[in-house]
């Protein structure tokens, strides 16, 4: 194979993508938990729109957790509704294309 040939198969293997769910919701959970310690000090904050975007990269698991965990944003029904619904909606997709 030549060198400037980029592998794919070693690249997005299940090995590998097991470690980026683990790291992305490892993520999400240490970002809620930043983000409820920010906000107990009037600190700035972590934007709402950084929290979606790290649960719509699969941190799902990671950021309910840490929502409920800490108690943060629990009373904001976009999050409520929001982190499981995008965290179900990537589950079912994923199962697809297993399946397919």
């Amino acid at each position: 194979m030549p060198v400037n040939q980029i592998n794919f198969e070693e690249i997005f293997s299940i090995q590998n993508i097991i470690i980026y769910f683990i790291v992305i919701n490892l993520i999400g959970f240490f970002i809620m938990w930043l983000d409820k310690q920010k906000a107990k000090k009037g600190a700035w904050r972590i934007p709402e729109k950084t929290l979606f975007i790290i649960t719509g990269l699969g941190g799902g698991i990671g950021t309910i957790a840490g929502m409920y965990t800490f108690r943060h944003k629990t009373q904001k029904l976009g999050f409520v509704i929001g982190f499981p619904f995008i965290t179900i909606l990537e589950i079912v997709t994923i199962i697809y294309f297993i399946i397919k």
